[in-house]
């Protein structure tokens, strides 16, 4: 007799990151932590839900949440006291895009080059999987046409690359970015500039100019000099950073 199939985790976002490492050399093989682990963790401990809550977001008994979030803190728990690594992948799951109202998007004109950069009162926003703006700019022969601030419609995480793409976006500068936003990005086309920080709009003269580095890893990454950042950093490897939040740098 065939056992019975087991249901499936709804989850609301695609991980933005899809893997961690301690600092120096990890120990041991790394720890494998499924999609649906993730999502229970994200929703118990990070949004504070209840268990039977969680167990309604998931489609889901709350026995099995239990169940979930206690093997995930177990491995959450051995990585950080016995310095294993982290994967995140796989899980018996289907998506289910958390619910968002829909943002209102400009159209884009013909033959114009549409950027967009995470967006937080003028400079760059460094977390990219929770940017509640963009600011876009319409390009065309190396000058800004038009430019605007917009919403996401509380779109998040997994959903956003969609939403960029749905607005025309040829290329995105941001701060901090994980590798499955990385590769969802590049799946829809969009050309992607990491680790920038400071004014928007300097980093967008930058990228006119063709100034700006392109880095396809989701820290600024300074390398071999002493400096401080300006307005747009996209320097490669460094001694010592104070001050700069989500550089990232090494």
């Amino acid at each position: 007799m065939a056992g019975r199939r087991e249901k499936l985790r709804r989850v609301g976002i695609i991980p933005e990151y899809r893997g961690f490492t301690p600092d120096g050399l990890a120990s041991g093989n790394a720890i494998d932590m499924t999609v649906d682990e993730l999502e229970v963790l994200r929703l118990c401990d990070l949004e504070g839900l209840n268990q039977e809550a969680v167990a309604q977001h998931m489609g889901i008994a709350r026995a099995t949440v239990a169940a979930i979030c206690s093997r995930a803190h177990r491995k959450v728990a051995n990585a950080l006291v016995n310095g294993r690594a982290i994967v995140i992948e796989g899980g018996n799951i289907t998506y289910s895009p958390i619910s968002a109202t829909t943002a209102a998007w400009p159209a884009k004109e013909v033959d114009t080059m549409r950027v967009a950069t995470t967006y937080d009162n003028g400079n760059i926003f460094m977390h990219f999987g929770r940017s509640e703006q963009f600011k876009i700019y319409d390009i065309q022969d190396g000058k800004v046409l038009n430019e605007q601030v917009v919403g996401t419609g509380g779109t998040g995480h997994g959903a956003l690359a969609g939403l960029l793409a749905n607005g025309g976006v040829n290329t995105l500068i941001c701060g901090g970015i994980g590798g499955g936003a990385i590769n969802a990005l590049a799946q829809a086309g969009i050309t992607v500039y990491a680790g920038a920080q400071g004014s928007c709009d300097a980093c967008v003269e930058a990228l006119i100019a063709g100034t700006l580095a392109q880095n396809g890893e989701a820290t600024c990454g300074c390398h071999g000099h002493d400096h401080e950042h300006g307005e747009s950093c996209s320097c490669h490897g460094h001694r010592e950073h104070e001050g700069h939040e989500g550089c990232g740098c090494h």
